[in-house]
């Protein structure tokens, strides 16, 4: 039975929709406007081999990348033509009752209600920690993301594995785990016969437009997630992404830009308290999460004035004074602050 409660248009709410042309975008957690240089012109160099079908090759040195990447065997990637089918997969999986803890992505709770599968919401109050969760024993699929997005609140791995049960499966949505350096409560490279792991390459490496990511989880499940799957589910310029990203150079960069991310994250906080705006900390991610006294109002004012920020009221658990934001370089922070400054709060 539908939950009359649950207002589907929010669900399927993302960042992207609160970024007009032209406005400067702290809405949406794309790292930069375009991939590194190095990775555009990898890509660039397949264009001539477009004429042709990607090959099993093509896909398998993929899939061996990525396992190398994460100390993991081969059969235990599922590479995805971006997270969102990762999600859309969810179904395949048959559970009885899903849980899923919020506030978080609301794509995977979409995607189990549009196949009318019973969803509990189980969530977390301030400071969103995941001890004493509620999650109903009687879920046997239970999804998660760490750092969590909107609240940028990294769980701790423990923590994650004390929700395991018999016949339970838990999907971990580690979509901005390679922002976090050293990536310390990832369950990435740590194998588990019930838990699955969902990464994306949007974020880190601004492939938005591209569609790239991947499962890493037992073989018996991602068999499943995979079942009734189209041929050829990813392109050539996909597969080479992929691989590209898993290399060591890259992992090295990432783990650069995870560093830069942590700076510039501490310095916006610090400059968003001067200026009276409520924070959320500890935060792990490339975004936070602000509350002030009228969220729409000064979110429809920054636009104004050529300003996106994510609203927050589409998370189940925060309301229409939460805001995301992208954390951003200096000179971004600077127009943010003005804008705010000029709005009042």
């Amino acid at each position: 039975m539908p939950d009359d409660r649950v207002d589907p248009a929010k669900l399927r709410h993302h960042g992207d929709v609160d970024v007009r042309p032209g406005l400067l975008d702290f809405a949406v957690n794309v790292r930069g406007a375009a991939p590194p240089a190095w990775l555009r012109e990898r890509l660039a160099a397949r264009l001539a081999d477009l004429g042709r079908y990607p090959s099993a090759a093509e896909a398998a040195a993929a899939r061996a990348a990525v396992a190398a990447r994460h100390g993991r065997s081969e059969a235990e990637v599922l590479l995805l033509a971006g997270a969102a089918e990762g999600f859309a997969q969810l179904p395949r999986l048959a559970p009885r009752a899903a849980a899923v803890v919020h506030p978080s992505f609301t794509e995977p709770e979409l995607a189990l209600r549009e196949a009318d599968i019973p969803v509990a919401r189980v969530i977390l109050e301030p400071p969103y920690e995941l001890a004493g969760a509620l999650v109903p024993e009687a879920a046997d699929l239970v999804v998660l993301g760490n750092p969590t997005n909107p609240t940028s609140v990294q769980h701790p791995a423990a923590a994650i594995r004390a929700l395991r049960r018999p016949g339970r499966t838990i999907v971990v949505d580690e979509a901005f785990a390679d922002a976090v350096l050293g990536e310390p409560q990832s369950l990435a490279a740590h194998p588990l016969p019930d838990v699955l792991v969902l990464r994306s390459l949007t974020k880190t490496w601004a492939l938005a437009g591209l569609r790239c990511g991947y499962w890493l989880g037992p073989p018996d499940l991602l068999g499943r997630l995979a079942h009734g799957r189209a041929h050829w589910p990813l392109g050539t310029l996909p597969l080479t992404a992929i691989a590209a990203t898993a290399s060591p150079e890259a992992v090295a960069m990432a783990a650069a830009f995870a560093e830069d991310i942590a700076a510039e994250r501490d310095s916006m906080v610090a400059r968003l308290r001067a200026i009276g705006v409520q924070v959320h900390t500890p935060a792990a991610g490339p975004f936070l999460l602000l509350r002030v006294p009228d969220g729409e109002l000064l979110r429809k004012r920054l636009a104004e004035q050529g300003i996106a920020v994510r609203r927050g009221d589409t998370f189940p658990g925060l309301g229409p004074n939460h805001l995301r934001v992208a954390v951003r370089d200096a000179a971004a922070v600077d127009r943010l602050i003005s804008g705010i400054e000029t709005v009042g709060i």
